[in-house]
């Protein structure tokens, strides 16, 4: 490997460690606690949660739709620029919308989250900016800042992609506590591959 190449290499893994360490010591459980809230509120109302962003953020809003049904929450992706060309429409009032955007500032993400609040949802923003249009458009807001990205130019989106999954993993971890999801209804969600099989010590309890 070349000197350049391994230093930057090297550098990237310091800049993981400094920021995930930092971003893990100040997270902002409120907010985390208060994103649950209104989704559980949404969900005893029969209200439903979609999840969205626009680039490299839509990528996670894929996974974190997923996860979320997984662990006994369902979710569906939004589409962050087609929801503007019709797929609003699988909107209901009164639904609770996720969006990811590290700046919340962007052109095509306002227009995004002003059609979703066009048709009546509650917003989360993720960003990496409280001050941010985005966070003052939301109705929770969950920070995921960095200060370093980790890359050559500090520019391509790695470190603060790890922070607005982590800040969404962390959200799934409560809903998913609140939801009381035993092992059997786990394994029913999951029936091929190994998740989809109980644990010796799983198979003596009960389903509540």
């Amino acid at each position: 490997m070349e000197k350049n190449c391994y230093e930057d290499y090297s550098k990237f893994f310091q800049v993981a460690e400094s920021e995930f360490s930092e971003f893990v010591k100040n997270i902002r459980y409120e907010e985390v606690e208060q994103a649950a809230d209104l989704i559980q509120k949404a969900k005893e109302a029969g209200n439903r949660l979609h999840i969205s962003g626009i680039g490299k953020p839509a990528h996670i809003a894929g996974y974190i739709a997923s996860l979320m049904s997984s662990t006994g929450t369902p979710a569906y992706f939004l589409h962050g620029t087609e929801a503007v060309h019709g797929s609003c429409g699988q909107l209901k009032e009164n639904d609770v919308v996720i969006f990811i955007s590290n700046s919340g500032e962007t052109a095509e993400m306002r227009a995004t989250v002003q059609a979703i609040k066009n048709n009546g949802c509650k917003v989360i923003g993720v960003s990496g900016n409280p001050a941010s249009w985005l966070a003052k458009q939301s109705d929770v807001h969950l920070f995921a800042g960095v200060r370093e990205e980790g890359g050559v130019l500090n520019r391509a989106p790695r470190m603060s992609i790890i922070m607005e999954t982590m800040v969404l993993q962390a959200l799934s971890v409560v809903l998913q506590s609140q939801e009381h999801v035993t092992p059997q209804q786990y394994v029913r969600w999951h029936p091929g591959g190994k998740l989809g099989e109980l644990r010796e010590e799983e198979k003596g309890t009960k389903v509540c």
